[in-house]
């Protein structure tokens, strides 16, 4: 077992720096994916690279590169950005890329996110293995290197997400953007700079320390200063990203917090108006108002597998115009089938103001159930458990297409396992909070621990 395993993880490389990961780590895993897409495609000549603002990453960008250029391919240098703008260029310019970041880790954390040309995925399925394998053995340097280039796309990049709204019916709307110390203060501001939005940034300052609060939004704490801020301060929407700013949660005038769920339906629907009868991935832990948005708007909906790498692929089969997770990440045909904070923030203030009315009206006709939120249990042996809770409802319909999912009819349950930690995540939906309570007590007396 080398040192590799222990940062390759499902769908990227992570791990704290430096006694996990470092640059010397970082160097040989560059000369690995540059031998890995020359592989997938002898025409590749460049690689795109791009950072967050977490203070390893220049050290780490800097042997990574020159882990590339040893392999004859030249590395353009993209600098600071958010993933989605990695994914941009990798789309745009079509050249494979890696983006240097932790995504909402804390600050001690740094990785890897890659892409193949034209922003394809890389996952466990589709090549992290033989990097992985190929940085721990080594690879052989290239008779002649390549070299570093600097370019800017940031002002590219904004005017994409732009081009996702008809710039013609928004309206000024007061908005909050919590940045967290992320990179969302690099790329929401040059996204909003030519909208007619009033937009106030928190936390703009790019300190990869996380001085506030951490960049991870999906916790309930972590929104807290949003949601008081857009109460004081009288804002329309708010906005919450995380540190590589490819996710965003919102909050309604009101304070109230929108799940990813939420989120996904109302994009599915207005996108589904500008592609009739189109396909609509979702992810298995999503709630079931998001299939039956999709059926009502004329779409057909696809449930996928949790995870990036299987939402872009589930995409690309099916010829799917968007995908969503419940997680908040939400995925556009028209953006390579990169997922995008950006893109969905500025589309859901577009239907904000073609509709005319709050956030808090807008998103009540796709709110139709209570959730548990997604309750990680500890166990010994996660197949086991699984096994047992299957054995337990072996009467209801069940699946196992990720971990096992379970229908109860006006009740259902997913359970799956974790990819790095002897943990079980159970997300589960019914009709009222306190029947959740019921049927999440219920599961977890079956888990017989």
């Amino acid at each position: 077992m080398s040192r590799f395993d222990a940062i390759f993880k499902a769908y990227d490389v992570r791990g704290t720096v430096p006694d996990q990961f470092d640059d010397e780590m970082a160097g040989a895993i560059g000369a690995a994916f540059a031998a890995f897409v020359r592989s997938e495609d002898p025409s590749v000549s460049r690689v795109l690279v791009a950072r967050d603002m977490r203070p390893s990453g220049e050290g780490m960008v800097a042997a990574f590169s020159q882990g590339v250029v040893s392999q004859g391919l030249d590395v353009v240098d993209l600098g600071l950005g958010s993933t989605d703008l990695l994914y941009y260029a990798a789309g745009w310019m079509d050249a494979p890329g890696a983006m240097f970041t932790a995504s909402h880790n804390p600050a001690q954390y740094n990785g890897i996110k890659f892409c193949l040309s034209g922003a394809r995925p890389v996952g466990e399925d589709s090549g992290l293995v033989q990097i992985r394998d190929a940085a721990a053995a080594g690879v052989a340097p290239a008779s002649e290197p390549g070299i570093v280039r600097h370019q800017d796309v940031l002002a590219e990049f904004a005017a994409h997400v732009r081009s996702f709204v008809d710039l013609e019916s928004l309206r000024p709307l007061k908005v909050v953007a919590d940045t967290a110390n992320g990179m969302g203060g690099l790329v929401v501001p040059a996204v909003f700079d030519a909208l007619p939005f009033d937009l106030e940034v928190m936390y703009p300052e790019l300190d990869g320390t996380f001085p506030n609060h951490p960049a991870d939004p999906i916790q309930p704490e972590n929104q807290r200063d949003l949601m008081a801020r857009v109460l004081e301060v009288g804002a329309d929407v708010g906005l919450a990203f995380d540190g590589d700013a490819d996710r965003v949660f919102l909050v309604d005038e009101l304070g109230v917090g929108l799940s990813g769920s939420t989120t996904t339906a109302i994009l599915a629907d207005a996108i589904l108006k500008q592609h009739p009868g189109g396909k609509v991935v979702h992810n298995l832990i999503c709630s079931k108002a998001v299939p039956e948005v999709v059926v009502e708007a004329g779409g057909e909906p696809i449930r996928s597998r949790v995870g990036h790498s299987f939402i872009k692929q589930v995409m690309a089969e099916t010829g799917a115009v968007f995908g969503g997770e419940h997680s908040a990440h939400y995925y556009f045909a028209d953006n390579f089938r990169a997922d995008s904070g950006l893109i969905a923030a500025v589309l859901v203030l577009e239907q904000l103001c073609i509709k005319g009315v709050p956030l808090s009206e807008l998103r009540k006709p796709y709110e139709r159930y209570a959730a548990s939120g997604e309750i990680n249990t500890v166990v010994p042996d996660p197949a086991e458990v699984i096994d047992r809770v299957a054995d337990v409802y072996a009467a209801l319909p069940q699946d196992r297409l990720d971990g096992l999912t379970v229908d109860g009819g006006d009740w259902w349950f997913n359970l799956r396992p974790s990819n790095t930690e002897p943990l079980l995540r159970l997300n589960l939906e019914a009709a009222t909070p306190a029947e959740v309570d019921a049927k999440v007590a219920e599961v977890k007396a079956a888990f017989g621990l």
